[in-house]
């Protein structure tokens, strides 16, 4: 029988053609012993298959999927859909290339509103689980169904004007609630059905909308314009336990890189947010604070940060771009790659990898050709 998944602790950096960049990265880290949540990849070869299969995710893909979601159950102790300790997860595309136009993550899939309210009363925190709620039917909406994003930011402007607030952390619990009710009227009447509340048919409908970004408009320009073969055989999919970086003032989300990508400078360079999710940072709906000021806000986390940079430019002998999570202060890894740079950046980081020791001249060299 053909292996179609992965668990992050059986895969690594070589086998990015099957797991691909983001996948095989995953699998690597976990291998160094970072702390990264827990999950699985869906392999290139199974997006192979769906299209071979016209489209379908066939059964025995399917019954590894859920294999591999049992097993996570394992791992994390807490189970998919359920009422008293609910797992939640996250779904992010990763092709052997890096590629714009691939489908966008999807949050905190398997909440409804049985879990909802699970999540509500154990964190005595219901502002959290409704927002991570309205997060998600939004994202599920916008990437799996193809409803615009726009209706959902218009919903939630509307609502910010009624409460005469300025950003989306100013709503309140009920504010979001009611946002949810309202994001899942406007599904029903674009979709012509309910929201759906099995968390395996959102897992599936999510694997299958990663597959389907394989062949969308975007990526095959993309494709063409940077000479990737369509024959690579599509993109993985990344399954991944949530870390909450919107769970308070204590929590934050953000992405850096190991040195300046402009001048190539040795230093953390990006950017921070607290009480946030993964989206926030890129969306430009808050300022986000400089990567720096992380060491006032979590001290411990910033410090644990920085071996973490330490391990990985050491690892990869190369500038990293890493995405991360801060919840309850504790650090949580979600992705680290060869960042990409200016040519001003790529020979004084070549220079520097060379003088302190990681790389030789020759290498140093292929690395600007490249």
């Amino acid at each position: 029988m053909a292996k179609w998944v992965y668990m992050f602790t059986e895969g690594n950096a070589d086998m990015r053609n099957l797991l691909g960049g983001k996948g095989a990265n995953l699998a690597e880290m976990t291998n160094l012993g970072l702390p990264v949540p827990q999950g699985f990849t869906v392999t290139t070869e199974a997006c192979t298959q769906y299209y071979e299969d016209g489209r379908q995710i066939n059964d025995e893909i399917m019954a590894q999927i859920m294999e591999a979601i049992d097993k996570m159950e394992g791992i994390t102790g807490k189970k998919f859909g359920d009422k008293e300790n609910p797992l939640l997860v996250s779904v992010r595309s990763g092709a052997r290339a890096s590629m714009p136009g691939m489908m966008d993550t999807i949050l905190n899939l398997g909440l409804n509103e049985e879990v909802v309210e699970t999540l509500a009363k154990a964190s005595g925190n219901p502002r959290w689980a409704w927002d991570c709620y309205r997060r998600f039917i939004q994202m599920f909406s916008d990437v799996v169904m193809e409803v615009g994003k726009k209706y959902f930011e218009e919903l939630i402007d509307k609502m910010k004007e009624e409460k005469g607030v300025k950003q989306d952390v100013d709503l309140d619990a009920d504010d979001l609630k009611k946002l949810a009710e309202q994001f899942k009227a406007e599904y029903k009447e674009k979709i012509g059905e309910d929201f759906p509340t099995d968390p395996k048919v959102q897992l599936m409908e999510a694997v299958k909308a990663v597959f389907r970004s394989w062949d969308n408009p975007r990526a095959n320009v993309y494709r063409r314009d940077n000479d990737i073969p369509y024959s690579w055989g599509g993109t993985a999919v990344n399954v991944q336990m949530m870390a909450f970086g919107n769970m308070g003032d204590d929590c934050g989300t953000g992405v850096a890189f190991t040195r300046d990508p402009a001048t190539g400078e040795n230093g953390l360079f990006g950017e921070f947010l607290t009480n946030a999710q993964g989206e926030d940072v890129v969306a430009g709906v808050r300022t986000p604070m400089h990567i720096s000021e992380m060491e006032q806000k979590f001290p411990e986390a910033f410090a644990q940060f920085k071996d973490v940079c330490k391990t990985l430019e050491t690892h990869y002998r190369d500038m990293q771009d890493m995405e991360f999570t801060v919840e309850h202060g504790k650090l949580y890894m979600l992705q680290t790659r060869n960042g990409k740079r200016t040519a001003q950046a790529a020979l004084k980081i070549a220079c520097d990898l060379v003088d302190e020791g990681m790389r030789t001249e020759e290498e140093a060299v292929a690395m600007i050709d490249s």
